[in-house]
């Protein structure tokens, strides 16, 4: 199956299978809790699904403890997660929501899909370090409340991956008032005014 915006991007068959499976199941759940909006429900395969993609792709090595924070509807941790599954990355994967009706609806994919993921039904600010290499989250929280985060859960090496729309700029500047990071910008596929931001060496200024 070909990704529209991501040019020759083609995922394997069993790939593309669980992703169809994981899109069919968010849309039920979607009926009965607010995963995603209704308006972006109804393209929910190139709204949600190739977005949360590209963040997957944004960084080669994928091995070591995944962490998505704020997961809600499962974008991208789920998605990431699929894939790094099908393609035996080494490492757990960890997902953190404290919404107790999305934490079950996390768990519940990952039973039907057979994913092997840890769904952490608590706040991010009081669960223990998780040490993460890799870090996501997807409109979650702005630049600098990211960052504590990130700062919080990430392992020393480790990186995050932060999808952000047309105002992403603003927010690195705000960021950088109380932070200090490293950052390397990536341009959407989906969006051309939006960014992943890649950022590490995250520090207090």
């Amino acid at each position: 199956m070909t990704l529209d915006g991501l040019g020759m991007e083609i995922l394997a068959s069993a790939e593309a299978d669980k992703l169809e499976r994981f899109q069919s199941i968010a849309l039920k759940w979607n009926e009965k809790i607010n995963l995603v909006s209704p308006v972006s429900a109804a393209e929910f395969w190139e709204r949600h699904i190739v977005d949360s993609v590209q963040v997957f792709h944004v960084k080669q090595d994928w091995t070591g403890h995944y962490v998505d924070l704020g997961s809600g509807g499962g974008l991208p941790g789920l998605v990431c997660s699929i894939l790094k599954r099908s393609r035996q990355m080494d490492g757990p994967i960890t997902l953190v929501e404290s919404d107790t009706r999305k934490a079950t609806f996390l768990r519940t994919v990952n039973r039907e899909l057979e994913l092997e993921v840890v769904v952490v039904a608590r706040r991010i600010e009081v669960i223990e370090k998780l040490n993460a290499d890799i870090l996501t989250a997807r409109a979650l929280a702005p630049l600098p409340t990211l960052l504590g985060f990130a700062q919080q859960h990430l392992s020393d090496t480790g990186a995050a991956l932060f999808p952000k729309g047309a105002s992403w700029q603003e927010e690195v500047t705000d960021a950088q008032t109380l932070w200090s990071f490293d950052l390397k910008t990536h341009q959407s596929h989906t969006n051309p005014d939006s960014r992943i931001l890649e950022i590490e060496g995250i520090s207090r200024v």
